[in-house]
């Protein structure tokens, strides 16, 4: 079986990062993907993926993350007078400047960590960009104390958005695509940054169950992401009997995203042995077997992520 998307990145693994994968490996998973959310679990990523056979890294910046940026340029802005260069010609990232009147700052710390994730896309078991996408949901637990959804924030995460998918053009990568409540902006920019190279090899990471999000996938041949959530949410459990077989990949989303019964019991952190679980639920919505639910993802996960 193939993990499409789980965070072994994060801090819940930190400590245990291989048995992880060993626990994976013995129930069947042969294949994980580790996306990157910012800068920092980018490069964790490409680090723990070096000396582990089918395990592949994606880099990106999550537009959760975008905070950090407006964050970062406030707490400057009150400590000191100090000017930043606007603009690094050796760095050929353009981002306009249309953010506010202290967009040149602000986009500055944009520019330096979009470089680092163009640095890491030359490393060879870095597969895909991501995870990148937009993000208009509000999170009652985050790290930013000042984290607000505004329109600052919203049209930085644009910007973030379209330059991330230019990298995937550029470099020839995957694409892993966030959404969440922000469909309009998400299918808009989507239309306008479009190539053809990211047809088969795009997914909607932990899709939402929505019929022009589906409508366009199928249109332009990017995967759907099915996670944990489709043990539980009737919603998702509808959505995937439209889904084509030929455009599933399966996904823990590990630490997150807990499938039954683990969710119920309160077994954190999901772990990407659990993807057995999600498959067996997805066998059973689609009445197929499980061993043909995981050869069929499997097979379109390396699609996706361009594996023999």
């Amino acid at each position: 079986m193939f993990d499409t998307h789980c965070h072994l990145n994060f801090k819940a693994f930190k400590r245990n990062v291989n048995d992880v994968v060993v626990r994976a490996e013995k129930e069947g998973v042969e294949f994980i993907v580790v996306p990157g959310t910012d800068v920092k679990t980018s490069k964790k990523g490409v680090e723990i993926v070096q000396n582990l056979d089918g395990v592949y890294a994606a880099v990106g910046i999550h537009p959760h993350h975008v905070m950090k940026y407006l964050t970062r340029h406030a707490e400057l802005d009150s400590a000191s007078s100090m000017s930043f260069p606007r603009k690094r010609e050796s760095r050929k990232l353009w981002i306009p400047d249309q953010v506010g009147d202290d967009s040149g700052e602000i986009l500055h710390f944009v520019r330096d960590d979009v470089y680092e994730i163009e640095k890491l896309l030359s490393h060879p078991k870095v597969v895909a960009v991501g995870e990148v996408g937009l993000d208009n949901h509000t999170y009652e637990n985050t790290v930013y104390q000042d984290y607000q959804i505004d329109s600052r924030f919203l049209e930085l995460q644009k910007e973030l958005f379209k330059n991330q998918i230019d990298l995937a053009v550029k470099y020839k990568k995957s694409l892993i695509l966030h959404n969440r409540e922000a469909k309009k902006d998400f299918l808009q920019i989507l239309r306008e940054k479009w190539a053809k190279h990211l047809e088969y090899r795009t997914v909607f990471h932990c899709c939402e169950p929505d019929e022009e999000l589906l409508n366009f996938a199928k249109e332009n041949h990017i995967f759907i992401g099915v996670d944990g959530d489709v043990t539980y949410s009737k919603e998702k459990q509808r959505f995937i009997k439209n889904v084509p077989l030929e455009m599933l990949v399966i996904e823990t989303d590990s630490p997150f995203l807990l499938p039954e019964p683990l969710r119920t019991e309160k077994k954190y952190p999901n772990k990407p042995e659990n993807i057995v679980i999600i498959a067996e639920k997805v066998a059973s919505i689609l009445n197929l077997s499980t061993v043909k639910i995981g050869q069929k993802t499997t097979e379109n996960a390396k699609e996706l992520f361009g594996l023999e």
